[in-house]
């Protein structure tokens, strides 16, 4: 419901943030269009009637949108479920994701790789406003071993870009809420493949103002944003 972006959502959610004259979602689906994706179902809650209402009057790009309704919030994953027609590779991400990932190295990477699901990551460094204490072990550990003030720490994380095999979603359960971080600890409890794609292009996660604010300042100085992602063959991709 994008909550940390108040009072912006509470009249638009969060995929219909505007990035210069175009919304989030019209700039991924522009980049969709690019790379010949054009099989799109969106799973629609939170003010859904404006999403439906902005795409129904969008110029013709090429691209099938369905929409799949949830009648109470289900999480990241659990979607997936009501979706229709997921029997091959597909790509599934959140609605307010600005990128220049390439679709087309993510997807050769993720069936050259065989994952059953393979997670776009970024390296992603946070500041600590505090500072740190490193406590000593072996029963010391009331001592301080080592201060740092204020560090920067950096950690691999999920761009919420997923590209999923079909027989992943026997992992999902048929009913209540899910989302992704709990069908990755499903799929790595029972052994199965996972792996990551490893980005180190734009990628703006629109949770926080902050966040809001760099990707509008850094988006609209791309000569052409809606082309970002290099063209794929129509067998590269199966949908989104």
């Amino acid at each position: 419901m994008g909550t940390r972006l108040a009072p912006y959502t509470s009249v638009l959610p969060k995929p219909l943030m505007p990035i210069g004259d175009r919304s989030i979602l019209e700039l991924v689906l522009g980049q969709f269009a690019a790379c010949g994706i054009t099989d799109v179902t969106l799973c629609v809650g939170h003010l859904s009637h404006l999403i439906e209402a902005v795409l129904d009057n969008r110029p013709e790009d090429g691209v099938e949108i369905k929409f799949v309704r949830e009648d109470e919030p289900l999480g990241t994953a659990a979607p997936l479920r009501l979706v229709d027609g997921l029997d091959r590779t597909f790509v599934a991400m959140n609605g307010d994701v600005l990128t220049t990932l390439p679709y087309d190295g993510f997807l050769r990477h993720h069936r050259r790789n065989r994952n059953i699901v393979t997670i776009a990551t970024r390296e992603r460094t946070t500041q600590i406003d505090y500072g740190v204490l490193y406590l000593c072990g072996n029963g010391r550990r009331n001592q301080v071993a080592s201060y740092d003030e204020k560090p920067q720490m950096t950690a691999t994380v999920s761009m919420g870009i997923y590209a999923i095999e079909p027989a992943a979603l026997a992992y999902i359960p048929r009913r209540g809420r899910f989302d992704f971080p709990d069908l990755v600890k499903a799929l790595l409890r029972a052994g199965e493949k996972v792996g990551v794609y490893r980005h180190d292009g734009l990628w703006f996660d629109i949770g926080r103002p902050d966040d809001y604010e760099e990707a509008v300042a850094a988006w609209v100085e791309m000569p052409t944003p809606s082309l970002a992602v290099r063209a794929v063959s129509s067998a590269a991709s199966q949908g989104a």
